[in-house]
């Protein structure tokens, strides 16, 4: 490889990594819009009973409740565990229940987690 090309490769990589140091790559988990309200249901029942996301911001009167529909809860309750969990092996499946996205889904007081 010719010494020019390997300088654009060399400033292409630091770029990349300076890029990820500040938090340009940060990721959210939420309910897959497409997936029934049963399995949702079912993932998120999980996730708060068993598998230790944080659901006390989606109880009555808390920053998340509102809207006070399934997607929005499940979302924010697969968030919860992905981040507290991403570098121990957990991950943002729930069957097939959710996705990750770039998009910050925060809404209002409801500021979603979002750890390193």
């Amino acid at each position: 490889m010719n010494s020019p090309m390997l300088k654009v490769l060399i400033a292409l990589l630091l770029l990349a990594v300076s890029f990820q140091a500040h938090g340009q790559f940060e990721e959210w988990c939420i309910a897959d819009e497409q997936t029934p309200d049963e399995e949702l249901q079912r993932a998120m029942d999980w996730a708060c009973e068993n598998g230790g996301a944080d659901c006390s911001m989606i109880k009555v009167n808390q920053p998340c409740y509102l809207p006070n529909t399934l997607k929005k809860h499940a979302s924010y309750v697969f968030n919860s565990y992905y981040q507290r969990f991403k570098h121990k092996g957990g991950s943002c499946y729930f069957n097939s229940a959710a996705i990750t996205t770039d998009l910050d889904p925060s809404h209002g007081s409801c500021k979603y987690e979002l750890l390193p």
